[in-house]
C-alpha cells in the first residue's frame, strides 16, 4: 500500500474508497504456477493491510476492460484510479477503459508508478529506446533522483461492501498434489515482509553485496525480485531506501552501486519489453532466427529435473524446484548449460522458469535468457561458454550450495564436489555413490558441448 500512486490519490480525495484488484488472464502472460502461489498469499497481506486501515479488498476475476465498468455501475463511482503499466497490452486495455469509463460518466486516471523513468525518457537522437545497458543507465543516472515513495493511506473511507469473488475460488494454490511445501518454508509474500527484507538487506549485506552477490553458497543477495514483481515494493521505494542507507553509512557505497545497477537491469528490460512486446516469443537479434536448435525431450526434461550430472547445475534446478527461487549467478550457469552445452532453444528454458519461478517477470525473464542466448539486447557473446566445473569452483568453492541441494554428493571431497565422474572408485564408494545409478554420469562432455555450440553460432555468422 505504500507508494502506490493510484490509492494515495483516491485517499486524497476524501471520498469512500473502493478497493478492486482483478485477475485478468487475458492481458499479458498468464502467470505460472510458483507466481500464482505467491499472488495467493501476496492478495491475502494486501486484504487484512486495507481492513487495518477500514477499508475491504473486492477480488474479481475477468478481462479489466469489462470487468471494472461493472464495478463503476454497481458501486456508483464517480473516479477510477489505476497504477499504469507500459506495456502494449496494458496500454490497449487502458484505452478501452478510458472509453468505457467516459461512457459512464466516470473519470479516470492513470498514475504512473511501476518505472523510476518513463520509457519516452530514455531514447537516443533517432527516438528509438536504447539496447545497450551502460548507457542506458548512465542515462537514467543523469536523470537524477526519481520522486520519493508516497506514504501508504492512514485511513481509508469505507465504501458500501460490493459483491466479489473468494480467493479460494481462483484456484492458484496447489491442492493435489501439493507442491508448494518448500515455497512455503523459503518464501514470506506481503508488503510488510518486503519491507523488512529491504531493512535487513541495507543493514546486513549491503557492506558485502558487490561481493557476495555471486556467492550461492552465501546470504549475499537482496531476495527482493518478488516483491517488486508483484508490486509489495516499488523501484522508487528501494532506490530512496538504498540512497538514504549509504548516506548515513558511506562504507556501503561500493555495494550499493552495484545494488542499484542491478535495480538498474530490472528498469532496462522492462524498456525493452515496452519497445519489444514479444520479448518472451521473438529473438531481439533476427540473425538468430535461424539458429540449429536441437529438439531434445530426454535432456531437456534431464535438465528440468537436476539430473545433468553437472552438480552446480542439477543443485540450481533442484533449489528452483523445491523454493521457487535460484540464486542469480546460478541462473546464468543454468540457461547457459541448456541452450549452448545442449542446444535447446531458450524459449524452452525461459518457459520453464516461468512456471517455476516466484519471482517469473514479464519483462526480466525473457530478457535474462536472450542475454545468456546472445540473441538478445545487450547480449553476452554467444562464444562464452560458461564452464560449470570452473563456475562451481570459483562461486561455491566449498561445496556447501551442492551439498545443500544434490545431497548424493556430500560425502565427496571439496576437489571432486563439482566433477564428481574424476572421483576414483575408491572414492566414490567411500561417498556412497554410484555414477549412473545414485548419481548421473555427465549428459554430455563439456568440452564437445562448447564445439557444438561454436559451430552452431559460426553457421548463423555465415548465414
Amino acid at each position: 500500500m505504500s507508494d502506490h500512486p493510484a490509492l494515495h490519490a483516491a485517499a486524497e480525495t476524501g471520498a469512500p474508497v473502493v478497493c478492486l484488484y482483478v485477475l485478468d488472464e487475458t492481458t499479458g502472460r498468464a502467470p505460472g504456477g510458483a507466481a500464482r502461489w505467491w499472488l495467493a498469499q501476496s492478495l491475502r497481506a494486501l486484504e487484512a493491510e486495507i481492513a487495518e486501515r477500514g477499508g475491504s479488498l473486492a477480488l474479481r476475476r475477468g478481462p479489466a476492460a469489462r470487468v471494472i465498468p461493472e464495478v463503476v455501475r454497481e458501486s456508483g463511482a464517480r473516479a477510477v484510479y489505476w497504477n499504469g503499466i507500459a506495456q502494449a497490452p496494458h496500454r490497449s486495455v487502458e484505452r478501452a477503459l478510458e472509453s468505457a469509463l467516459a461512457k459512464l460518466g466516470a473519470d479516470s486516471q492513470n498514475c504512473p508508478g511501476d518505472l523510476l523513468v518513463p520509457p519516452s525518457a530514455i531514447r537516443n537522437k533517432d527516438g528509438r529506446s536504447l539496447r545497450v545497458f551502460t548507457p542506458f543507465w548512465r542515462r537514467v543516472l543523469s536523470l537524477g533522483d526519481p520522486p520519493k515513495p508516497l506514504p501508504a493511506p492512514k485511513v481509508l473511507r469505507h465504501a458500501p461492501r460490493i459483491a466479489g469473488d473468494r480467493l479460494e475460488s481462483w484456484k492458484l494454490e496447489p491442492a493435489k498434489p501439493d507442491w508448494a511445501g518448500g515455497l512455503r518454508e523459503a518464501c514470506i509474500p506481503g508488503e510488510a515482509a518486503a519491507r523488512g527484507r529491504l531493512r535487513d538487506f541495507l543493514k546486513r549485506t549491503a557492506r558485502v553485496y558487490a561481493g557476495d552477490r555471486d556467492r550461492p553458497d552465501r546470504e549475499g543477495t537482496s531476495r527482493l525480485s518478488p516483491h517488486l514483481r508483484f508490486g509489495e515494493l516499488s523501484p522508487r521505494q528501494v532506490w530512496h531506501a538504498a540512497r538514504f542507507a549509504a548516506a548515513e553509512d558511506p562504507t556501503l557505497g561500493p555495494g550499493i552501486e552495484k545494488f542499484l545497477s542491478e535495480l538498474g537491469w530490472r528498469e532496462f528490460c522492462r524498456h525493452l519489453l515496452h519497445d519489444h512486446p514479444d520479448l518472451a516469443t521473438a529473438n531481439l537479434q533476427t540473425n538468430f532466427d535461424g539458429f540449429p536448435w536441437t529438439h531434445d525431450d530426454k535432456a531437456l526434461a534431464a535438465w528440468q529435473r537436476g539430473r545433468t550430472g553437472y552438480p552446480i547445475v542439477d543443485a540450481g534446478l533442484r533449489e528452483l524446484w523445491h523454493t521457487g527461487v535460484m540464486h542469480n549467478r546460478v541462473r546464468m550457469v543454468v540457461a547457459s548449460f541448456l541452450v549452448k552445452h545442449l542446444l535447446i532453444d531458450w524459449r524452452e528454458g525461459e518457459a520453464w522458469f516461468w512456471d517455476t519461478l516466484v519471482d517469473a517477470d514479464p519483462a526480466s525473464n525473457p530478457a535474462n535468457w536472450q542475454w545468456v542466448a546472445g540473441c538478445g539486447a545487450d547480449a553476452a557473446p554467444y562464444f562464452r561458454v560458461f564452464n560449470p566445473v570452473l563456475q562451481g569452483d570459483k562461486f561455491d568453492p566449498d561445496g556447501a550450495y551442492v551439498r545443500r541441494w544434490v545431497p548424493e554428493l556430500k560425502n565427496l571431497p571439496v576437489k571432486l564436489i563439482h566433477q564428481p565422474w574424476r572421483a576414483t572408485p575408491i572414492e566414490l564408494a567411500s561417498a556412497g555413490i554410484t555414477l549412473g545409478k545414485t548419481y548421473p554420469q555427465p549428459i554430455i562432455d563439456h568440452a564437445r558441448g562448447r564445439e557444438r555450440a561454436l559451430a552452431a553460432y559460426a553457421e548463423i555468422r555465415r548465414g
